[in-house]
């Protein structure tokens, strides 16, 4: 039996992803790019919130960070959505709408997707 744990314990384990505050789950695929996994029931800035969560806490990026919607809209059913960290890399057509101050190249920071996308959630019944 000890052995056979052993041999479990060796073996190559699948990533795991990264929950983010609002529960849902990120991972990155390339040095630039994220994926946020599907989530049912979950609107697009639910998505960005994972995204920028990711790229602040797991990346330890600044909170300055620019980040673009690298898949194209509308997605799929029961796809997630990939984020770039590179403009060259950003999908056309997916760009959000800005207003206020700052650049328009259809981004947003890192800081703005937590802050204003993020909402912690609190499960009613715990494990």
């Amino acid at each position: 039996m000890r052995k056979f744990i052993m041999v479990l314990l060796m073996l190559p384990l699948p990533a795991a992803a990264f929950t983010a505050r609002n529960g849902m789950e990120a991972r990155q695929v390339s040095a630039s790019e994220i994926e946020v996994l599907f989530r049912n029931g979950k609107s697009d800035t639910d998505y960005w919130c994972a995204a920028g969560d990711y790229v602040q806490r797991v990346m330890n990026l600044p909170v300055s960070t620019r980040l673009w919607r690298a898949s194209p809209k509308p997605r799929k059913a029961g796809e997630g959505i990939l984020f770039t960290l590179h403009e060259s890399l950003k999908s056309p057509g997916a760009e959000l709408s800005q207003f206020g101050a700052g650049p328009r190249d259809g981004a947003l920071s890192v800081g703005g997707a937590v802050a204003g996308h993020c909402r912690v959630v609190i499960p009613l019944f715990p494990d």
